[in-house]
């Protein structure tokens, strides 16, 4: 039997291409580091402006929970003075008046 020379194989061809792909392959791996580097950097700026606003909204929600006890502590004294039927508001109509004797 004589010998035939070989077709060339899946193998043989991948092979064969493998040094002239792999500048490009780098290339492309290049530009993919650069867009990852690029999306960590705008990812750590947004972590750090989204820990400054949770800051700014813990401080509006110390706000807001004053605001709201001066006005539940406001319209509790107007239904003690206007004598409302509300049991809820007028339970603690003798707190008030010992807290301001000269009110209600």
């Amino acid at each position: 039997m004589s010998q035939l020379p070989r077709p060339p194989t899946s193998t043989s061809s991948r092979l064969s291409t493998i040094p002239s792909q792999k500048p490009r392959q780098l290339s492309h791996l290049h530009a993919q580091l650069a867009q990852l580097t690029a999306n960590v950097s705008d990812l750590e700026n947004l972590l750090r402006m989204t820990a400054v606003q949770a800051e700014s909204m813990r401080g509006l929600g110390g706000y807001v929970g004053g605001m709201f006890m001066a006005a539940s502590k406001v319209l509790g004294e107007e239904t003690v003075r206007g004598g409302g039927s509300n049991p809820a508001a007028s339970s603690g109509v003798d707190n008030v008046r010992e807290q301001h004797p000269n009110r209600a």
